[in-house]
């Protein structure tokens, strides 16, 4: 049911739909109180193409309504079959008992979950009612839920949001409370690991992103771990993150992906691009958010290491497409229409960290941390509840500091706010992450070590890596990344003395040290790829170890078909979809 307001009069409605939604019937309500049939009058309803990812839904209206006039639709539909829907098997899910589902509408998914306005530009409050079968639990993203009876689940959203941000899990899930405003989902065999892994650590953060953003308007901020074929790391669910299950790495090192989630509360959120063409606006603002959290957790040498791996990310990125992609520019063109792109094949590093050096480098002309953060509480607090555009940000950052905008600060030559925006490549500034060089320091000399034609074992044995946080070893892992393929019978004796890297059980650092097994071409480990890409679907693991696989030697090639062949039903369909690409097995272009 559809509660709308007249914009702009006309005769006709348009809704995004879907191929595989089946609308069986649309029809008007009266108003409430009204006179007319309690069943509505039956509106003529036509589903036609529109995009490769969507149809649209045109339905006639028995006369235009008036602007600012109010209408009630009611639209009858089945769904199940399109993208947005995830239907795993029980062999898919960690307890491998019951089957599970759960929807994902970012970007432009959740049009094959129900018919709506599938924008990020329009808000919106909503309710549910889920019914589920016995032995089931059903949750969403809402401010707030009740069990009723009959496996009946009703939940509301009182705070405007946008289609993306509208999800709905059904499962054999369990809960357990980790701090005062929060708790932890999971499959029942996964509950204890995942409340001992984030017992207390979650409103740390979340007093932290309220001291520095403004107050957290959501009410409740819980986590559901994921089943391991989900594809993201983490999904900012208003209230009700959804996140990859390699987060419980048993050590809460990979707490960093939590706090980027809860910093979309306010930077995506409550303040929402109004394109993906400007998906910056999101991700760039968040990464920021999250890296100023991390500060004040962590310490700014641990937080400038992680975001040097993040640059390193971007470098990657860049260096595989070309600097002068069009998609390495932060403002992105999504052209409608049959042949336009699929605003889902934008998704890469550039509006992540090309946008968080622009809103750095915003931070820069400031010049002052405190004054900083001030103006970003300002501006959620004005655009909060929003959908806005890079121009509405910019201006508002202008007119909150007339000084700057007196300088000219948006046409300074090499950095103008529009090269910023609509030129692809690399950040024309980058932040200083110096402060990281006392961690990045010894992970570089240790790799220069490991790369030298004959080992020097006695400096090697002399630096201690026990101690060492995740993000050190990332780093330490990129860089021997770098330096391979190295000499002959170093990755080996490397393996062998550090088992802490080798057999790890951290996601992040399995990932790196399948990279060097691959680049290396040490097939004594290539089980450790397949085992890693059996254990989990996460799109940011899977997509650069089929690449790494299909660029190595025929020995390579093979186990990256072997293991697509008998992974591919436990993946999500788009990251199926991207691996059959890198494989040459047709699928998405």
């Amino acid at each position: 049911r559809l509660e709308l307001r007249c914009e702009r009069p006309g005769a006709e409605l348009r809704l995004d739909g879907h191929p595989t939604l089946a609308v069986s019937r649309a029809a008007l309500l009266p108003p409430p109180g009204g006179p007319g049939d309690a069943a509505g009058q039956e509106l003529p309803v036509e589903s036609r193409p529109f995009t490769s990812y969507g149809s649209a839904l045109h339905i006639a209206l028995p006369q235009a309504p008036r602007a600012g006039q109010l209408l009630t639709l009611l639209i009858d539909y089945e769904a199940g079959e399109g993208p947005g829907v995830c239907w795993l098997s029980p062999e898919q899910t960690a307890g491998k008992q019951k089957p599970y589902m759960y929807t994902q509408g970012q970007a432009v998914l959740n049009r094959s979950f129900f018919p709506c306005f599938d924008t990020p530009s329009v808000k919106f409050t909503y309710s549910a009612t889920v019914k589920v079968p016995e032995g089931f639990t059903a949750v969403m993203s809402a401010t707030s839920w009740e069990k009723q009876k009959d496996n009946t689940f009703v939940f509301k959203m009182s705070q405007p949001i946008p289609s993306y941000l509208i999800a709905l899990v059904v499962g054999d899930i369990v809960s357990a409370d980790v701090g005062p405003r929060s708790c932890v989902w999971a499959e029942p065999c996964l509950i204890e690991a995942a409340k001992k892994e984030y017992d207390g650590v979650i409103e740390e953060f979340l007093v932290v992103g309220e001291k520095l953003f403004g107050p957290y308007v959501w009410g409740r901020y819980d986590i559901l771990f994921m089943p391991p074929s989900f594809p993201f790391g983490g999904m900012e669910n208003p209230c009700l993150t959804f996140v990859t299950p390699c987060l419980l790495a048993g050590d809460r090192s990979l707490a960093d992906v939590i706090i980027h989630e809860i910093s979309h509360s306010w930077f995506g959120n409550l303040v929402t691009n109004a394109t993906w063409g400007e998906f910056w606006l999101n991700e760039g603002f968040t990464m920021y958010a999250q890296r100023r959290i991390s500060t004040e957790v962590y310490g700014l040498p641990y937080t400038c290491l992680e975001a040097a791996t993040g640059r390193a990310l971007l470098r990657q990125h860049m260096d595989a497409t070309g600097e002068d992609h069009p998609l390495n520019k932060l403002r992105v063109v999504i052209e409608p229409g049959l042949w336009g792109v699929n605003p889902d094949d934008t998704y890469n590093e550039t509006p992540y960290e090309k946008g968080y050096c622009f809103v750095s480098y915003l931070a820069h002309l400031v010049g002052n941390q405190s004054k900083f953060d001030a103006f970003l509480q300002a501006y959620v607090n004005q655009f909060k509840f929003q959908s806005i555009t890079a121009d509405d940000t910019l201006e508002f950052f202008l007119e909150y500091f007339p000084e700057l905008k007196a300088k000219g600060v948006d046409s300074i030559p090499g950095f103008e706010f529009d090269r910023w925006l609509n030129t692809p490549g690399w950040p024309p500034y980058l932040p200083d992450l110096s402060p990281g060089q006392q961690l990045m320091k010894p992970a570089e000399e240790l790799a220069e070590l490991w790369a030298a034609d004959s080992l020097n074992m006695e400096a090697i044995e002399a630096v201690d890596i026990m101690g060492w946080r995740t993000y050190q070893l990332v780093y330490f892992l990129d860089q021997v990344l770098q330096k391979s393929p190295l000499p002959e019978g170093n990755v080996k004796r490397l393996s062998k003395m550090y088992p802490k890297i080798s057999k790890a059980q951290n996601a992040e650092l399995q990932l790196r040290w399948c990279q060097i097994v691959l680049k290396n071409n040490l097939e004594a480990e290539y089980s450790k790829v397949k085992d890693f890409l059996h254990s989990q679907g996460k799109q940011k693991y899977t997509l650069p170890l089929y690449r790494a696989m299909w660029g190595s030697s025929e020995a390579a090639r093979a186990l990256a078909m072997e293991t697509f062949s008998a992974t591919a039903p436990q993946l999500h369909i788009n990251v199926q979809n991207y691996v059959k690409k890198i494989l040459g097995l047709g699928g998405a272009e």
